[in-house]
C-alpha cells in the first residue's frame, strides 16, 4: 500500500486540503498533506512548503521571499518535481486548486511514470486540459465550485476526489502472467501496411503499443520509455518533425528523441511520412503554402509535401539527435519512398525530396559502435524493407 500525497497551497486552501486528508485517512489510506503555498507555513501540513523548497536545485531561495507570484509558482513546481521525485512510497497523488496550484502540481505530476496514480481536482478542468496533462495519465477532475472554503458542493467533489485516491493507492493492478514484453511503435495512415506487418511479425514475442503520430503519439510513445515501460521502441513514422518545424498541426516538441536518449532504450528508427506537413481542412492550409502539392486526405485533414530544402533541414535535424543516442540504434532510410503515397504513380512521389532527406542524414551520421544507419532498396511499406526493420529489431533487443 502506498501514500496518497495532497497538494496544495495551505495559505489559501488548508481547510480543504485537510478535509481531503481526512476522508483519505477515513477511507483506510496512509495520506500525507503536503504544502507547496509560496506565502507563510501552515501547521497543519505534515510536509511543509520550507522542506518542498529546499528540494530546488538552487535552494529554498530560489523558491520562497519572490516578490513575483509567478515566478514563485513556477520555482516552486521544480521543487515539487524533485521532491516527489525522492520518494518511494508514493500511492496516489492528488492536487487540489485553480489555474496557478493546477500548473503547479501538475508540472510535477507529468514527471512521475505511466501508472502511477494522478488526480488533479481544478477550477480549469472543464477547459482545455492538454496543457495540464500532456503524455500523461493525469485525471482531471472538474472543481464545479471555485476551491474556496467548503460548503456542500466542494465536500462532495473534493471527498470523492480523496476517495478516489485512496482507491488507487489501496489497490495496486497487478501485472498479468499473460504478460508480454512490451515496444512501442509510430503509425500513420501512410505507414500503416509497414506497421501492421513488423506486428504481425513480432506478435508472438511483444506487445506493441502502437501510437498515432499526431504529436501527443509521440510524447506518449516516449513517456512510456521513460516509464520504463516499454522494452523497445520502432519509431517508423517521425512525421511529427516536419509538423514541428514547419507549423504543421501535429507536430513534435523540441525533446522529441529525448527519452531515447536518456533511457539507452533499444531504438530501431526510420522516416516514415516525412514527405509530408499536415493542416486541417484544405481552408486552413495558411496562404503562404497555396501553391504547394497539397493532397486532401479527408475533410479535416490536407496533407503538404516537403520539398529537398524542408527535407534537408528536417534530415539535419533528426540525424543530430540520433547521434545523442548511446544504447543499441538502428536507423533505417526507405530509398524506394517513405509513404504510401511517396511511390511512382502515387501524389507525394518525389524522388529528388526524398534523395535530400537521405543526403542530410548520410552526411551527418557520426559512426559508433552502437549505432547502425542501414539503407534498404525499397520503400516504407513494403515486405523486403520491413524484414530489414524486423531482423534489426530481433538483433538488438534480444
Amino acid at each position: 500500500m502506498g501514500t496518497v500525497y495532497i497538494i496544495g497551497t495551505c495559505d489559501t486552501k488548508e481547510a480543504e486540503l485537510v478535509y481531503a486528508k481526512a476522508m483519505a485517512t477515513k477511507a483506510g489510506a496512509k495520506a500525507v498533506l503536503i504544502d507547496v503555498g509560496t506565502k507563510g507555513s501552515s501547521a497543519a501540513a505534515d510536509v511543509s512548503a520550507e522542506t518542498v523548497a529546499k528540494c530546488h536545485p538552487d535552494g529554498a531561495s530560489a523558491v520562497l521571499g519572490k516578490d513575483d507570484r509567478g515566478a514563485a509558482v513556477s520555482a516552486m513546481a521544480v521543487a515539487l518535481t524533485h521532491y516527489l521525485k525522492a520518494q518511494s512510497d508514493i500511492g496516489a497523488v492528488l492536487g487540489l486548486g485553480g489555474s496557478g496550484n493546477t500548473a503547479l502540481v501538475t508540472e510535477a505530476m507529468r514527471t512521475l511514470p505511466i501508472g502511477v496514480p494522478k488526480l488533479m481536482v481544478s477550477t480549469v478542468a472543464s477547459g482545455n486540459v492538454a496543457p495540464y496533462v500532456g503524455p500523461n495519465d493525469i485525471a482531471m477532475m472538474y472543481s464545479v465550485v471555485d476551491v474556496a472554503g467548503l460548503n456542500a458542493i466542494s465536500r462532495k467533489v473534493i471527498g470523492n476526489a480523496a476517495h478516489a485516491a485512496a482507491g488507487m493507492a489501496l489497490n495496486a493492478v497487478p501485472a498479468s502472467a499473460s504478460d508480454k514484453p512490451g515496444i512501442g511503435m509510430t503509425m500513420f495512415g501512410v505507414t500503416t501496411s509497414c506497421v501492421t506487418q513488423v506486428r504481425a511479425e513480432l506478435d508472438a514475442s511483444f506487445d506493441a503499443y502502437v501510437f498515432h503520430a499526431t504529436g501527443t503519439g509521440g510524447q506518449s510513445m516516449e513517456k512510456l520509455a521513460e516509464s520504463g515501460l516499454v522494452k523497445g521502441v520502432l519509431d517508423l513514422t517521425t512525421t511529427e518533425v516536419p509538423d514541428y518545424l514547419f507549423g504543421g498541426v501535429f507536430p513534435c516538441t523540441a525533446d522529441r528523441f529525448g527519452a531515447i536518449i536518456r533511457t539507452k532504450i533499444p531504438y530501431v528508427g526510420s522516416v516514415g511520412a516525412i514527405d509530408m506537413v499536415n493542416f486541417g481542412a484544405k481552408d486552413t492550409v495558411p496562404a503562404k503554402f497555396a501553391a504547394r502539392n497539397l493532397y486532401v486526405h479527408n475533410a479535416q485533414v490536407t496533407l503538404m509535401r516537403t520539398t529537398a530544402e524542408e527535407n534537408t533541414a528536417i534530415g539535419e535535424w533528426i540525424v543530430a539527435r540520433l547521434n545523442q543516442m548511446t544504447g543499441p540504434v538502428r536507423f533505417l532510410l526507405p530509398l524506394g519512398g517513405v509513404s504510401a503515397i511517396d511511390v511512382p504513380g502515387m501524389p507525394f512521389h518525389d524522388p529528388d525530396a526524398d534523395a535530400a532527406l537521405f543526403a542530410a542524414i548520410r552526411s551527418g551520421w557520426q559512426t559508433a559502435a552502437n549505432r547502425q544507419l542501414i539503407e534498404v532498396d525499397a520503400a516504407i511499406n513494403e515486405p523486403k524493407f520491413v524484414a530489414e526493420i524486423v531482423a534489426q529489431f530481433r538483433s538488438i533487443i534480444g
